[in-house]
This record gives C-alpha cells, sequence and structure tokens, in this order.
C-alpha cells in the first residue's frame, strides 16, 4: 500500500523516500494554551512543567523559524486554541507566509464569528471532535453540558466552506454508538474520520459502516481496516522500525521545546531541545541515536499511522 491510499496529506511514498533534515518541515504542530472549556475525561492535560499559554512574541519566533525551513503546513492546538487571542493574527501571519495549509484542532464550541474570522484569516483545516451521536452521551464526553447542539452545528457550518475532518475518541463510556457517531459525521458533510480508542481504554472495536461512507473517506476506510483487522491503533510491534524518521522533518512545539511529536510531549516524555538554529541538527542526532523500542512512550503510544510511515522509511532506506 502507498502512503498516499491512507489519506493523510502530508504522507506519501515520495516524502518518506526522500526525507532527511535539509528537507523543507512537512507539518509542525504549535501547542498554544492548555486553557480549555471541556472537560473531557479521557484528556490528561499537560504537564505542569509546559502549562500556560504561548506569548504572542514566541509564537510568532516559532512560527519564523518553520517559516525560514520553508514549511508546508502547520497545526494549531492546545487546550482549545481558539481561546488563544492572537489566534487570527497568526494564522494569517501563516498565510501571507504562503502555507498550503493551516490546520486547528478544536473541540468545535467556539462561537461561529470565531470561526468565520478564522476563515477569514486564512484556515482552511479543521479537525473537530465528535465523541458522541446524542446529547445526553455529548454531555459525558465533553465533561460540560449543553455545548453537543453546538459542536454539531458548527461541522455542518464549517464543513460547507472548507475541509473538516472530525476525530472519534472511544472509550468504554461511549464505543457502542461509534457507528451512529460516524453515520451523523457524515450527514454533517464532513470530508473524513479519525476513529481511535482513547490511550488509557486501547481496546479493539470492530464496527460495521456503511461503504457509501467509506468510498470517498480514506482515512476513516484505513482506521477501520486497522481496528477490523485486530490491530491496536498504539503500540509498536515487534516488527515495526525502530527509528522514528518523523522527527526528520516534523516536529511539535510548547513554548520554545521541540518535542520528537504531539503524542510524545502528551506522554510527558521530554523534549529534544530548544527551537533555534541547531534544531534540525538535534533532530537529526536524535533521530540516529534513539531506540523506539527501548522507548517505554513509542513502545506504548506509537499511532498506527506513524509506525506504517517509519516502516515505509526502513523499506526504501535499506
Amino acid at each position: 500500500m502507498r502512503l498516499e491510499d491512507i489519506g493523510f496529506y502530508t504522507l506519501s511514498d515520495a516524502r518518506v523516500k526522500n526525507t532527511n533534515s535539509k528537507n523543507p518541515l512537512h507539518r509542525c504542530e504549535l501547542i498554544l494554551t492548555d486553557a480549555c472549556n471541556f472537560k473531557c475525561p479521557y484528556c490528561r492535560g499537560q504537564k505542569a512543567d509546559y502549562a500556560g499559554t504561548l506569548s504572542r512574541d514566541m509564537a510568532l519566533r516559532v512560527l519564523d523559524y518553520w517559516i525560514s525551513e520553508n514549511i508546508l503546513n502547520v497545526g494549531f492546538t492546545g487546550g482549545e486554541p481558539t481561546l488563544y487571542k492572537h489566534l487570527c493574527e497568526i494564522v494569517k501571519h501563516c498565510k501571507d507566509a504562503g502555507l498550503k495549509r493551516m490546520a486547528l484542532s478544536t473541540n468545535g464550541s467556539a462561537p461561529r464569528e470565531r470561526y468565520e474570522a478564522l476563515l477569514e484569516a486564512g484556515l482552511n483545516d479543521f479537525s473537530i471532535s465528535l465523541d458522541a451521536c446524542c446529547p445526553e452521551t455529548g454531555d459525558l464526553m465533553a465533561g460540560v453540558k449543553g455545548q453537543w447542539q453546538n459542536v454539531v452545528d458548527n461541522i455542518r457550518f464549517l464543513a460547507s466552506k472548507t475541509y473538516v475532518s472530525v476525530n472519534i475518541v472511544m472509550t468504554e463510556d461511549n464505543h457502542k454508538e461509534a457507528t451512529k457517531i460516524i453515520e451523523l459525521a457524515a450527514s454533517l458533510g464532513v470530508a473524513d474520520m479519525r476513529i481511535a480508542p482513547s490511550a488509557q481504554w486501547n481496546q479493539i472495536v470492530k464496527l460495521d459502516v456503511d461503504q457509501e461512507i467509506l468510498k470517498t473517506r480514506p482515512i476513516l476506510r484505513w482506521k477501520l481496516s486497522e481496528l477490523n483487522g485486530g490491530n491496536k491503533p498504539r503500540g509498536l510491534c515487534d516488527s515495526d522500525s525502530s527509528k522514528c524518521a518523523l522527527v526528520l522533518d516534523d516536529m511539535a512545539v510548547v513554548r520554545n521545546q521541540h518535542f520528537p511529536c504531539v503524542v510524545y510531549f502528551r506522554e510527558q516524555g521530554k523534549p529534544i531541545g530548544e527551537v533555534g538554529p541547531t534544531c534540525r541538527a538535534d533532530r537529526e542526532k536524535w533521530f540516529l541515536e534513539h531506540d523506539t523500542h527501548a522507548d517505554p512512550i513509542c513502545k506504548a503510544n506509537c499511532l498506527n499511522i506513524w509506525s506504517f510511515y517509519n516502516n515505509k522509511y526502513r523499506e526504501f532506506h535499506k
């Protein structure tokens, strides 16, 4: 299978064949704030050392460094990044610099006017959490009451304007509704869906989804093929590559610290170093020296899409 067939727009066979620390950065994530108006039960928040909100100046400094490295795509996340007051400004900064795609991971609860302003600023990719198919479960999964319909309405609106995918996190509280959540998301017009059990639960759930829904949604199609094939979405198998090639042209930044990936950060891992002139060289050194199978965070939490990518790297770079 080619990486292109999976549907993740930053992943391709051409990228993995040619990846190195000198190439343009493909996709970087900037964590803007730990503030959030939801209390999702599966969210463990951020490590105390990195709590708080990124200053405007630091956000622009990081973005300018990425722009100097010819970054193609950028993602903004949190916490809930729509609570970050400088968000429209930094999105426009990226658009003016010629970035292809500016993405936002959001719980979908912000006022409609906030999303309209972000569209105007240049945001063209929304990843929205949708963990329920009804208000009752919606309240349970969000940890707050009365937001489910607002989120559904915002997904429908944004899906009519630009690329929207939804993230469906399954836990013991909502996994029996997973097929109905997928059907709801399809009815809202979303371009694709990412579905996976939570890190704490991490159970295999086999789902029967209408082929018409899967036909135009390659990410969902691949995710379900993995789950229905009995493969957990997190964790390395013994046969998987022990090298993470993603660190060569991809990164996640919190404050001025760069991490191997956003999962590594959220699982309390240590940063590789500070954002600056030696950043790419530091990441290459980490790549060369780091054994992901010997790292308990990578071993237990690496997403199967990333291990698939790294296995492709091993295949092409024998």
